[in-house]
């Protein structure tokens, strides 16, 4: 209040001063720059000026204040514990999915041997088939029935073994790959649990970094305020704002 009384004071004179000049036929601009050019006018501009600064740097220091509250409040103890909650909660969930996969994914080698096996035995069971036909391809009249029968029993079974080894090798392979898609499936999930863990911990450290960011600001606008006000009150002290008095002699 006192800097703002100052000023009006310091109008005022100029006024005073701009009147004067105009009942005494002097120049405004000359009377103006007279009264500014003086010690007490020189004075009075530096008091006006600092305390223009004082205010301004209080304004900053306010704003800034504002901005360290919300900050606060963004990332209060309560908030940050309710994000490290959900942090937790998702790293687990990725952790048990991610665990589950790799005991699945231990059984695979088994599995693919499996195929293999059942694999093997298809290509036995089908090759012993073709072999019994091409032989009975070779019978003529001279073949007994008894020999022709044999055969034709032989050729059956070998069919029939052979699609039994066929139903083997296709209940392997949809084993194995269930497995493979429920790897797929649960390494997927644990996916995006991560992203959910990767998203929730930058949240967190942003809103840390921003209190810590506002808070610097606010020291940062507290000390400017306190050199401001310093320079403020030097401008405003006796030894300043009273002119030197002239001893005659």
């Amino acid at each position: 209040m006192n800097d703002i009384l100052a000023r009006r004071a310091r109008r005022a004179t100029v006024g005073i001063a701009l009147s004067a000049a105009l009942v005494a036929g002097i120049a405004p601009v000359t009377a103006i720059a007279a009264e500014t050019s003086s010690p007490t006018g020189a004075v009075a501009l530096q008091t006006e000026d600092a305390a223009a600064a004082k205010e301004k740097a209080y304004a900053a220091m306010q704003e800034a204040l504002k901005n360290l509250e919300a900050a606060k409040d963004a990332a209060s103890p309560e908030k940050i514990a309710e994000i490290d909650t959900k942090i937790a909660i998702f790293q687990e969930n990725y952790d048990t999915n991610l665990a589950q996969a790799a005991i699945y994914k231990e059984s695979l080698p088994t599995m693919q041997a499996d195929v293999d096996a059942a694999q093997a035995e298809c290509d036995k069971a089908h090759n012993r088939t073709r072999a019994l036909e091409a032989e009975l391809n070779k019978i003529d009249y001279t073949t007994p029935a008894e020999t022709i029968w044999q055969l034709q029993e032989a050729i059956t079974e070998a069919i029939m073994q052979e699609n039994s080894c066929e139903d083997r090798l296709e209940h392997c392979r949809m084993r194995l790959e269930s497995y493979k898609k429920l790897i797929d499936n649960l390494e997927s999930l644990a996916g995006s649990f991560k992203t959910s863990v990767d998203g929730e911990t930058a949240k967190r450290d942003t809103l840390l970094d921003n209190l810590k960011k506002a808070q610097t600001a606010y020291d940062d606008a507290c000390k400017a305020y306190e050199e401001a006000k310093a320079a403020a009150d030097k401008a405003t002290s006796p030894e300043i704002t009273q002119p030197t008095e002239t001893v005659p002699s």
